[in-house]
């Protein structure tokens, strides 16, 4: 078969042209790209490849920041808690945080932008009641009330660009100096980014791709006072923060933003906490002014025959592209980096640009690239996770980052990315812009729906929390499984109607978060919607604590729907009758090696039709009930696994009254998947694991086969006979 090549970029440095040309070769490679801390010299640039120039609009122009310091962006910091042991309280403001990366902000008056709150009993102190002290970094209360906590929220400024912070520390940059980034809605900065755009575009002709990273406000990522990360949210919109931003959200949505709307308690609005509807407004408020200021750069970047990428991190804030105002920006490209399946299809899935292309991890960066380490473990891990994605969704073009000398340093890993570059375009080439099979659909259901597509439980490109690990599964298990998948909001159910084509609705989380949904269960219109579509027929999967929100009797919402609920102390009293486990169910006939991850105890059944599939010491954590003439399905957790996604999919399917559509497209192995392309009349065996495998393939009209797979191999397939 001949070599395929294209559909890959490859990131080069300065001083590296003939290793540069080799991998070209090696990998097929049609784009070349610069980094952070890297640059192409002219050699390399005259290749025979497409040329990514990596673009700061707001950072790394610090002759221009250090004339303006009233114009470096700011965000809203709560101090530490503060306990008054008199009527006197001393807040030192910033223990805590970095002074290399923090300065407070004098520059406006801290008795109108500044908060203190008593936070024993959330009141606001009276500004007349304290006072600062600039010298010190200090806030003095008088007055307080002993024995009560105190909190104050400051504006401060953000005199270091965390991205280059990390990199700078991370790959021991020196004395290299720290940029500084500065505010787009400010006058002189805003004047500065589009004069320099237009030179800059003058200054590099022979860049092709201007690749943005990205455009104005950083995710929130806070250090403390030893360099380390003290606070970190993918998607926190805290740096977008400033006076002229809080006096223009007043102006435009009629009413003004606390400190507080802010920051949150000290959570500063993480994505896992329920938005309240200021800072939803304030998440609409950044993202259209930030589309409107990008469009102007698009255009001029067009204007100069060049094509506009955005990459999906770092200055990322007010770009959401499952967003409203994404479309309004008229961007050619979004570039991610990607960690497994989940990641793979936050990219690929975007609408509204001409192509998407995965940054594959690991970074080419000594904190992987060191002597004695295999980075072809991480790689092959990350490369399975995602080929699975890729065969559902797939990029456009993939691609690494980082100094290519490094990587160059690992032959293995050349070698397997050699391989895994051939492979991509295979795929590509023959299923891009083809629909797959799919059996069932399915709704993710909770606070951010489409906005935060494929995004739920997500810390940033592949990565989770201990406590978040038991649902992110869900997704990764979605992301390369016979499924089509959209995002529901509570307000979408709540003021549309459910669409007909979904078959199963699915809530997941802990109580309280913004993906179980909290307080939103109150709302009888919700749970009357949810009831009578399921009861008509409809499936639901809840996991975790699903509809939780203590109400009525009721600890889950939809406790009658799913014939479970949870046990809080209250009906210790009440004995628990339904015990019994079912000897087996479709939904664990295919395998009993399943885990739950974190799980939650002390669920119970709550009716005698309450099938209990699984329960131990702490209570059920599998179950299934109908509810009229649909069914729902109890899960205590999902972490990815091939064992969990198999069961995960029999539960769907259960759900759905689905349960004879299984076998359509489907490997026998939990390990093996089979993808359909039935336009093309083809379909696809694929290993996803790194040992042999053998599986009964069914194929459209349930007849099997068998198949022997090599490691992680893919066999390619033609229909026959029209199945």
């Amino acid at each position: 078969m001949k070599k395929l090549s294209g559909r890959v970029t490859l990131p080069s440095e300065e001083n590296f042209l003939n290793e540069t040309k080799e991998l070209l070769s090696r990998w097929g490679a049609d784009a070349l790209r610069d980094s952070d801390g890297t640059k192409l010299d002219k050699e390399i640039k005259q290749l025979n490849a497409k040329i990514y120039t990596t673009y700061f609009v707001a950072r790394s122009h610090n002759e221009f920041a250090e004339q303006h310091p009233e114009e470096i962006q700011q965000l809203y910091l709560m101090s530490q808690y503060h306990m008054a042991t008199g009527t006197k309280l001393e807040v030192t403001f910033m223990k805590g945080y970095f002074d290399e990366q923090i300065e407070p902000d004098y520059v406006h008056d801290p008795k109108k932008w500044w908060e203190v709150i008593d936070r024993t009993t959330g009141e606001v102190v009276n500004p007349d009641s304290w006072e600062v002290n600039q010298a010190e970094n200090q806030l003095v209360i008088h007055q307080a009330q002993p024995w009560h906590e105190y909190t104050v929220s400051f504006l401060a400024y953000m005199k270091w660009d965390p991205t280059q912070m990390y990199n700078h520390m991370t790959n021991d940059w020196g004395d290299k100096p720290h940029e500084i980034p500065f505010d787009a809605r400010q006058p002189y900065s805003n004047q500065f980014i589009k004069d320099y755009l237009v030179k800059w575009l003058k200054e590099n002709p022979d860049t092709d791709v201007v690749r943005f990273t990205t455009f104005f406000y950083h995710f929130t990522l806070i250090f403390n006072h030893l360099g380390k990360e003290k606070f970190v949210d993918w998607f926190g919109y805290g740096a977008s923060v400033s006076v002229a931003a809080l006096q223009a959200f007043e102006k435009e949505k009629g009413y003004s933003l606390r400190p507080e709307d802010i920051v949150d308690q000290g959570y500063y609005n993480t994505t896992f906490r329920v938005p309240s509807t200021a800072y939803l407004d304030y998440i609409d408020f950044i993202q259209q002014f930030v589309a409107q200021e990008v469009k102007e750069l698009v255009e001029m970047v067009h204007d100069s025959g060049k094509e506009a990428m955005m990459f999906l991190g770092d200055n990322w804030i007010g770009t959401e592209p499952y967003g409203n105002y994404f479309k309004d920006t008229d961007m050619d490209a979004v570039v991610g980096s990607v960690g497994d399946g989940t990641t793979l299809r936050i990219i690929s899935d975007i609408p509204h640009v001409a192509y998407t292309e995965g940054r594959l991890l690991p970074y080419f960066f000594p904190d992987t690239f060191y002597e004695g380490n295999d980075p072809v473990i991480e790689a092959n891990e990350i490369w399975l996770s995602a080929r699975r994605a890729m065969m559902r969704k797939p990029l456009d073009r993939i691609g690494y980052g980082g100094y290519l000398s490094l990587a160059y340093k690992f032959p293995a890993f050349v070698d397997y990315v050699e391989h895994i570059t051939e492979e991509f375009r295979e795929i590509y080439d023959k299923i891009k812009g083809v629909k797959p099979y799919t059996g069932i659909k399915v709704a993710i259901l909770n606070a951010w729906g489409q906005l935060r597509s494929w995004q739920a439980h997500t810390v940033a490109h592949g990565k989770w929390y201990k406590q978040t690990y038991s649902y992110y599964g869900i997704l990764e298990a979605l992301s390369g499984s016979n499924a089509e998948v959209t995002f529901l909001s509570f307000d979408d159910v709540i003021h549309h109607d459910i669409p007909d084509d979904i078959d199963v609705i699915i809530n997941a989380g802990d109580a309280g978060t913004a993906f179980s949904g909290g307080e939103i269960w109150k709302e009888s219109v919700l749970t009357e919607k949810l009831r009578e579509w399921i009861y008509h027929g409809g499936g639901f999967i809840g996991i975790g604590e699903p509809s939780a929100y203590h109400h009525e009797g009721r600890y889950f919402q939809l406790a009658n729907v799913l014939g479970v609920d949870k046990e809080l102390g209250f009906s210790l009293s009440t004995n628990k009758y339904f015990t019994d486990t079912a000897d087996s169910h479709f939904i664990t006939d295919d395998t009993k090696v399943f885990h739950f991850g974190e799980g939650i105890k002390n669920i119970y059944a709550l009716e005698q039709q309450t099938t209990i599939l699984g329960q131990n010491d702490d209570g059920i954590y599998l179950a299934s009930s109908p509810f009229g003439s649909g069914r729902s399905v109890y899960m205590a957790g999902l972490p990815y696994s091939h064992e969990n996604t198999r069961l995960f999919m029999r539960a769907l399917f259960f759900a759905a009254h689905k349960e004879r559509e299984l076998k359509k497209w489907y490997a026998s192995n939990i390990h093996c998947e089979v993808h359909a392309y039935l336009e093309i009349n083809m379909y696809a065996v694929v290993n996803n694991s790194m040992e042999t495998q053998t599986t009964n393939v069914y194929v459209g009209t349930g007849i099997e086969h068998v198949v022997t797979l090599g490691p992680s191999e893919i066999i390619w397939e033609v229909c026959k006979d029209g199945r």
